[in-house]
């Protein structure tokens, strides 16, 4: 038994990956770990996700928990596409840049990645990439992917991701949507969730709600089903189908009920706007991205950053350009925020 933390609690802007489980998810796990409950799914937890889910997303929306991210985009992106296919995404994107080549490696897909300022795909980068349509030298094009919120904190609007599926359906693809901080683009948006999903045209999605609070709770939802063939047999293949389902289901239940996700999306939003208007004046500090959801991009000299990184969790984003990436969390505080300003406002004026 472990009596006490194997480190010092810290706290810091590397990834909301880094920040722990909210309470009410730990308190959701316990409750569901009484007596017995059918394995694989057939419990009355994920039936009950699933009909919380399906008002979020529509009737037709089929909810299939995952344990990771990588996981359901590797499920999601099988189930839309033909072995001979390709997926055209950003070349910031997560799927691209971030998943160890699992798409590539574990699903055999060639992804076309289009170079983009902002992470957001536009439906020219689309079209751009649908020629040769037939000829049996290219891998063919068979999905759209985008990541909302993007990698560089950018959110699609209803109408972006609308314009993207149009080009998509037009060419024959699919449109996926690796929603791994949806909950911090819905909540930058203020519309409903399926405003900018399923109502828009996105046939499957990645939805997931790790960095917002729960343990390990993302899905595979399948929006239409026209556009997808064997999700549940991919699940299983890509070792993806957990059994005792009920304790990954709880987190949505957790997180859905009483808008527990959006709330936390909220904050964690807030407090990615307070660090950008607390350093975006100082000299020698540039944002770079536009503040969306809870994701800050800037550019600072770089032994200013060095030093930051001796006191603070965080990421140089582009070794190139010293780009850096701050994220914010469910579990963010003012005081968090406001004691890492201060330290940048101390370091710049030591670089100076």
């Amino acid at each position: 038994m472990i009596d006490k933390p194997l480190e010092e609690p810290w706290r810091g802007f590397a990834s909301d990956n880094y920040a722990g489980v909210h309470p009410e998810v730990l308190d959701a796990i316990a409750a569901v770990n009484v007596g017995h409950q059918s394995a694989y799914g057939d419990d009355n937890v994920t039936a009950k996700a699933t009909d919380m889910v399906r008002d979020l997303l529509g009737e037709q929306a089929q909810f299939l928990p995952v344990f990771n991210g990588t996981g359901a985009n590797v499920v999601a992106l099988q189930s839309a596409t033909a072995r001979w296919q390709s997926v055209i995404c950003s070349a910031t994107a997560h799927i691209h840049a971030d998943e160890g080549g699992a798409p590539e490696s574990v699903a055999g897909i060639k992804l076309w990645t289009v170079p983009t300022k902002d992470g957001k795909l536009r439906p020219a980068d689309v079209q751009g990439q649908c020629f040769d349509m037939e000829f049996v030298h290219r891998a063919q094009p068979g999905a759209v992917s985008i990541t909302q919120s993007s990698e560089m904190g950018t959110v699609y609007t209803p109408d972006e991701v609308a314009a993207l599926a149009e080009v998509a359906h037009a060419n024959g693809l699919a449109l996926h949507m690796d929603g791994a901080r949806l909950s911090n683009a819905a909540a930058s948006l203020g519309v409903p969730l399926r405003a900018f999903t399923a109502d828009a045209g996105v046939d499957l999605l990645s939805f997931g709600l790790t960095k917002n609070g729960a343990m390990l709770a993302e899905s595979v939802v399948v929006l239409n089903p026209s556009r997808v063939q064997g999700v549940d047999f991919l699940r299983k293949t890509s070792m993806q189908l957990a059994s005792k389902m009920r304790f990954l289901s709880a987190q949505f239940v957790a997180l859905l009920t009483d808008d527990l996700w959006l709330k936390s999306a909220e904050h964690a939003n807030a407090m990615a706007r307070r660090l950008r208007d607390g350093v975006a004046a100082l000299p020698g500090v540039t944002i770079t991205q536009s503040v969306d959801a809870n994701a800050v991009f800037a550019i600072l000299p770089a032994d200013v950053t060095a030093r930051l990184q001796e006191r603070f969790h965080f990421y140089t984003w582009d070794q190139v350009t010293g780009e850096v990436r701050w994220m914010c969390a469910w579990d963010t505080t003012e005081n968090d925020v406001d004691e890492f300003v201060a330290a940048v406002r101390e370091e710049l004026s030591t670089s100076a």
